[in-house]
């Protein structure tokens, strides 16, 4: 993972929120968001929130005497999900890194975070912070992308930037978030920061969107691979988005669109 494969900021926040959230992560935090109900924490830490999708489908199934505290290491997207979030009292928005979280051991029932850990730079060190503020029996509730070729649209986009820049092709979503979808490796790390008990399900869910259009915006414009395409081609961000939705079109028609998204959630128990 690059450096810059870590600063949201500018306009992606409100465009991931906008486009991605509804095209791949929505199903995937009412998913998480069941299953982290299902624990009856008291005490709840999020991190990597991103926009706030699993906070929003979380926070009104927690008991009213919970506290839920949500983080990001963006300050620009813990600003963006506050400010989509109904007003509640029991949550407390922080900025906060992951691999070095600023509270005490031992004191939530909930660590969950949906689709950040590809992004942490020594994951072993995130797990292990995770287990350190999580009280005994806690939990410690995840998901992560499998590969790309289980989630079309990405694989659709990130082939046809290849073809416009073929010397030198934006390699983001395979690189970071389809990165890490090896499940042995993933208990080995888990193992390593001290969880002893590891369950993994590899669920697939329906991608879909009202036109071509919509997928190659979401990508190229709400998420980091924007970046990369730019540094390629100043300016060249509009053409960039319109080559890749004639190909998504091309392959998937120029109506509504749906395609296969795959990921693995992982619990993770003290």
């Amino acid at each position: 993972m690059l450096e810059t494969d870590k600063l949201f900021a500018g306009s992606i926040p409100e465009n991931y929120d906008r486009y991605m959230v509804p095209l791949i992560f929505e199903p995937y935090a009412a998913d998480l968001a069941a299953r982290a109900a299902s624990l009856s924490p008291s005490a709840v830490l999020e991190t990597a929130a991103g926009s706030g999708v699993v906070t929003r489908a979380l926070a009104p199934r927690l008991p009213k005497a919970a506290s839920y505290i949500v983080t990001d290491l963006n300050q620009p997207m813990i600003d963006y999900a506050a400010s989509r979030q109904s007003a509640d009292t029991r949550i407390k928005w922080r900025q906060a890194d992951a691999l070095a979280l600023p509270f005490k051991n031992a004191v939530f029932d909930l660590v969950c975070c949906q689709f950040g850990a590809m992004f942490f730079p020594d994951r072993t060190s995130g797990y292990r912070e995770a287990r350190r503020v999580l009280k005994p029996g806690g939990h410690f509730l995840f998901s992560v992308w499998d590969r790309i070729e289980e989630n079309v649209f990405a694989d659709d986009v990130t082939n046809a930037l290849a073809k416009i820049f073929p010397n030198d092709p934006p390699r983001f979503l395979a690189r970071t978030p389809h990165g890490y979808h090896d499940t042995a490796l993933i208990r080995n790390e888990l193992s390593a920061a001290g969880f002893s008990r590891v369950e993994i399900e590899t669920r697939a869910e329906q991608s879909r969107a009202s036109s071509p259009r919509v997928p190659a915006v979401a990508y190229c414009q709400g998420t980091l691979l924007r970046n990369e395409i730019e540094a390629r081609k100043a300016g060249g961000l509009e053409a960039a988005t319109d080559y890749v939705t004639a190909a998504i079109a091309d392959k998937h028609g120029r109506g509504e669109v749906a395609a296969k998204i795959q990921a693995h959630v992982i619990m993770a128990a003290v």
